[in-house]
Formats: structure tokens, C-alpha cells, sequence
């Protein structure tokens, strides 16, 4: 069953809020979409009729097992065209969120297959995201928050949380991307801003909000 690009959104960002949240509430979907809560209302409801999603308003928004398989799906697509612009197009990761997001709704059984056996099956997007597989299972990758390493451990930059693209051009100023080595030097208790190194290079002062929005691989 095709869906619509709304829908497909919608699918896609109760995937990404229920990894956050223990609740998927009416007000966090639309949040996330700049919707306003009537209209979400209004899509849940057609969302429930398709039996893609479970909702009440006590317990929130759930996907089932297909509406599941529909995110992944989608999220699979949206990280594949993430690669091909980055690696084929040249594209900076900081430019690609918003192309992505405009070539997932493409409906073609075949492209996403094709798309991926062209770029040599990758296993993570340009922000170190997983890609979900064609089955629809997503791999674990790195799940540790940056702001929760301890100071005198080290770790390396695994994936983004934020794919805004002044975040990602923050990042890029300040010499950090995917597999840069973190040195925790310092945390300050009054913000929890960090003092650290990248790369054995001299010592940075960043933003607690920075560091909440980039998972790491200890060690």
C-alpha cells in the first residue's frame, strides 16, 4: 500500500521520537514536523485507520510492525541518497538533509536495491547513521552520548544527532567528524561544558547542547 509524503513523514518521525521518548505525544510529533497538534490529531487517526500506528492519548503514538517496516524503509532511502550525494556528488554533509529528504518519497520498488548494490552496500549514512537493512532491521552502531564521558577517557566520533547544517558546519570549523578521536580533559559543573582535544590537537572548549548531540564509541 503506497503512502502519501505526509504520512510517510509522520511514520518516519514517531520512528525517531520513540528512540528518545517513552511517550510519542501528539505535541512532540508535531514539534518535530513544525505541524500544529490539530493536525496531527487528524493524521494519527488516519494512521490508526491503515493499521500503521497504535494511539491513545494517555499512552501516545506507537508504530506496529508494518508501520515499523514502513519508517525503516524510508529512513533506509533518506541514508542511501545521503551517500550517493556525499560520494558520488560531492556534496558536504551539512547540504545533503534537505536533498535527502525530497529523494526518500521517491516510490520505486527497485531503486533503493539498486541504489545500494551501487554504492557498495554501505553500513552508515555521511553522520555515521545506520542504515537499515532491506528486511527492515536496523543495526546498533554508537549509542554513548559525548556529554556522558568521563573525564580521562577518550572515544571516537561515531555519528550526529543534530544533521542541521549549521551543526554540521560547527563541527567542521572546529575540525570534528566521523572517526575524530575525543580526549575528555575537563567537565565544568556549572554548564557541563567540556574541555577536550580532537585528535591529539590543542585543547577546545565546547557546549554541553554539542556534546548531547554526538554519540561516541568508548575506548
Amino acid at each position: 500500500m503506497k503512502k502519501t509524503y505526509s504520512e510517510e513523514n509522520y511514520l518516519k518521525a514517531i520512528y525517531h521520537l520513540s528512540k528518545m521518548e517513552s511517550k510519542v505525544s501528539p505535541k512532540a510529533i508535531a514539534d518535530a514536523l513544525e505541524n500544529n497538534p490539530a493536525s496531527v490529531i487528524d493524521m494519527l487517526k488516519k494512521l490508526q485507520d491503515k493499521l500503521l500506528i497504535t494511539y491513545d492519548k494517555f499512552n501516545g503514538a506507537f508504530l506496529t510492525s508494518s508501520g515499523e517496516l514502513a519508517a525503516l524503509d524510508i529512513i533506509r532511502k533518506h541514508r542511501l541518497w545521503e551517500v550517493f550525494l556525499v560520494e558520488k556528488l560531492n556534496y558536504g554533509w551539512d547540504e545533503v538533509h534537505d536533498i535527502a529528504e525530497q529523494l526518500e518519497h521517491i516510490h520505486d520498488d527497485q531503486l533503493a536495491k539498486k541504489l545500494d548494490d551501487y554504492l557498495g552496500n554501505p553500513a552508515v549514512d555521511p553522520h555515521g547513521d545506520p542504515i537499515p537493512s532491506s528486511n527492515g532491521k536496523m543495526p546498533v552502531y554508537a549509542t554513548t552520548l559525548l556529554s556522558d564521558i568521563s573525564v580521562g577517557q577518550s572515544c571516537k566520533v561515531g555519528s550526529v544527532r543534530d544533521t542541521s547544517a549549521p551543526f554540521l558546519k560547527y563541527l567542521k570549523q572546529l575540525g570534528l567528524g566521523l572517526g575524530a578521536t575525543i580526549y575528555v580533559i575537563e567537565k565544568q559543573e556549572f554548564d557541563h561544558s567540556m574541555v577536550i582535544t580532537i585528535n591529539d590537537g590543542e585543547q577546545k572548549t565546547v557546549s554541553h547542547k554539542m556534546t548531547a548531540h554526538i554519540l561516541v564509541i568508548p575506548g
